[in-house]
C-alpha cells in the first residue's frame, strides 16, 4: 500500500521590525516588515518581504471590505491619538494588531480572492500603482508585478540588513 501525503496549506505571515522613517520631520511615520512564508497554491510568490505603513492596511482593509460584500473583514488595532504609555510601546500594541488583522485575513477564502491584498503582500508597488495594476492600467498584470518584485530580490536585501 502506498501512504498517501495530504500537503496541508500552511501560511505564516509576521510583521515585524518597525522602522521609523524621516525621523524627527513633520512627515515621519513608522513602517512594518511584513514577511509571508507559505506553500499555498493562492499565492505567486512562496516568500515574500515587503514594509508597508498603517495607512497603507487602512486602504487594503477598506478595499477588502469594498469588494468582499457580506463577509466580515477583520479589525485593525485602533488608531489612537490619546495612547497612554511610550511611543515603543504604541508601535510595539501596533504591530501585534497588525499582524493578527492579516494572519486572519489570510485564512479567509474570499479575502485570498482580492488581488490587491497580494499586490500589497508581495509587491512593493504604492496604492495607486497597485489600484491601476488591479484595473489593469499598470504596466504589467498582477502576477507579472508579483514575480518582478521576487525576482529583483528586493525582499531579501531588507533580510540580509536586518541581521546583526
Amino acid at each position: 500500500a502506498q501512504a498517501v501525503f495530504v500537503v496541508q496549506e500552511l501560511t505564516t505571515v509576521r510583521v515585524q521590525d518597525p522602522r521609523v522613517q524621516n525621523e524627527g520631520s513633520w512627515n515621519s511615520y513608522v513602517d512594518y516588515k511584513i514577511f509571508l512564508h507559505t506553500n499555498s497554491k493562492a499565492f505567486t510568490a512562496k516568500t515574500s518581504c515587503v514594509r508597508r505603513r498603517y495607512r497603507e492596511f487602512v486602504w487594503l482593509r477598506r478595499q477588502l471590505q469594498k469588494n468582499a460584500g457580506l463577509v466580515p473583514v477583520p479589525e485593525l488595532p485602533g488608531k489612537s491619538t490619546f495612547f497612554v504609555g511610550s511611543t515603543d510601546e504604541f508601535i510595539e500594541k501596533r504591530r501585534q494588531g497588525l499582524q493578527q488583522f492579516l494572519e486572519k485575513v489570510v485564512q479567509n477564502v474570499v479575502l485570498l480572492s482580492d488581488s490587491r491584498l497580494h499586490l500589497f503582500l508581495q509587491s512593493q508597488l504604492s496604492v495607486p500603482e497597485i489600484e491601476a495594476c488591479v484595473q489593469g492600467q499598470g504596466s504589467q498584470t498582477v502576477t507579472e508585478a508579483i514575480l518582478h518584485y521576487a525576482m529583483s530580490n528586493c525582499g531579501w536585501v531588507q533580510e540580509e540588513e536586518s541581521r546583526p
